[in-house]
C-alpha cells in the first residue's frame, strides 16, 4: 500500500470494528479529502459516519472534542496542518487540559498533512509539531512509513487522550510497502532503529527518516557507520531508545524538517546533554529547515529544506 492507502485502510478497519469511530472534516465524504485519503469510505459507511463539515477548523475540532466527551471516537481531518493555528486556543486551552481538569476521557484524533517538497508555499507546507510539543495533554504522532502510518493510527484511535496525527503529504503517493492486513497496531512511544550503526546516531521522524537513511547509505562508502532512530511519536517520547542509541554511538545528529529555532531537536539535545553528557565524543548537531517562511520557488524551497549534503556535513563535523 501507499502511505495514503495505509491510512485509509487503518480508518476503514477501525470503523468496521467499532461503531463509535467516525470521520469529519472538509470534503472528506464524496471528494475523499484534498489528498483523497478518505476516498470511498462514505460509500462504505454512509454520510453519518463520514461527515463533511464547514470550512472552520475551530468547528471541526470543537465537534470532535464534544463527540469524544459523549463517548464517540472521532477522527477529524484538517486539509493542511498550517490552518491548525485557527484553532490554537481550543486545542491548548480546552482540549489539552480537559482530562486533567475534569477526569473525562477525550479520545479523538486530529489528522493533518504537514511538510514541504511540493512547492506550494508558506500557507500549505509547515511542520507545526514544536508548537504542541510544549503543551501538556496532547499526544503527537509522526509516522514515516505506510505500515507505521496504519499501525500508529489504530493505536491513536485506541488511546483515551487527544492525538495530533501529522501525516507528511509528500509521502502520500511516493512511498509504498507491504502493510499488515486487518487491525494492525504499533504502540505509541516506541521508537524504532531503522538502520543499525556504531559511529553516530541520527535521531529523526516523519519524512526526514528517509533522508537519514540515504545519508547512512552514502556514508557507508566512507566507512562511517550511521544508526538511524525513528522516534515515530514525539509524545509519548521513547527517551530510553534515544539514550541507548546515543550511548552506543557517542555522537548524535538531530534531524527534523521544521525550522531549527525552538524545534523538537533542541529539547532532544537537552535530554541527551543532561543525562548522558559523559557519553558524548563530540557536541550534538541539529539539522533542520532555515529560519525563513517556506519559499514557493522550487530552488529556494530546496535551499530552505534540510538536504542530504546538510546531513553529511553535520556528521563529518562530529569527527573533526
Amino acid at each position: 500500500m501507499y502511505y495514503a492507502e495505509a491510512i485509509r485502510d487503518g480508518m476503514r478497519q477501525a470503523m468496521k470494528a467499532d461503531e463509535r469511530v467516525y470521520l469529519l472534516g472538509e470534503d472528506v465524504a464524496q471528494m475523499g479529502g484534498i489528498y483523497g485519503v478518505t476516498k470511498g469510505l462514505v460509500d462504505e459507511f454512509g454520510k453519518k459516519r463520514v461527515k463533511n463539515t464547514p470550512l472552520s477548523e475551530i468547528g471541526i475540532i470543537g465537534e470532535a472534542m464534544g463527540a469524544s466527551i459523549a463517548g464517540l471516537r472521532p477522527i477529524a481531518e484538517l486539509q493542511f496542518s498550517d490552518f491548525i493555528t485557527s484553532a490554537f486556543s481550543i486545542l491548548v486551552d480546552v482540549v489539552a487540559p480537559y482530562r486533567f481538569r475534569m477526569g473525562t476521557k477525550t479520545p479523538f484524533i486530529l489528522r493533518a498533512p504537514i511538510g514541504g517538497g511540493l512547492h506550494i508555499g508558506p500557507y500549505h507546507s509547515k511542520c507545526p509539531e514544536a508548537w504542541f510539543f510544549h503543551v501538556p495533554g496532547l499526544k503527537i504522532v509522526m509516522p514515516s512509513t505506510p505500515a507505521d502510518a496504519k499501525g500508529l493510527l489504530q493505536s491513536s484511535i485506541d488511546d483515551d487522550d487527544p492525538v495530533l496525527y501529522f501525516e507528511h503529504k509528500k509521502l502520500y503517493y511516493e512511498l509504498k510497502e507491504d502493510v499488515p492486513e486487518g487491525i494492525h497496531r504499533v504502540p505509541l512511544g516506541k521508537a524504532l532503529v531503522r538502520h543499525e550503526g556504531n559511529d553516530v546516531t541520527i535521531v529523526t521522524y516523519s519524512a526526514m527518516v528517509h533522508l537519514a537513511l540515504k545519508a547512512a547509505q552514502e556514508l557507508e562508502k566512507e566507512k562511517i557507520s550511521v544508526e538511524v532512530l525513528d522516534l515515530r511519536s514525539l509524545v509519548p517520547l521513547d527517551e530510553e531508545a534515544l539514550l541507548n542509541s546515543v550511548s552506543k554511538t557517542h555522537r548524535v545528529v538531530f534531524l527534523h524538517e521544521a525550522p531549527i529555532r525552538g524545534g523538537v531537536g533542541a529539547e532532544l539535545e537537552s535530554i541527551v546533554c543532561e543525562k548522558i553528557f559523559h557519553e558524548l565524543k563530540a557536541p550534538p548537531k541539529r539539522v533542520a529547515a532555515k529560519m525563513t517562511p517556506v519559499p514557493v520557488a522550487p530552488n529556494l524551497e530546496d535551499f530552505y529544506l534540510p538536504s542530504l549534503q546538510d546531513v553529511k556535513n553535520a556528521i563529518h563535523s562530529l569527527f573533526q
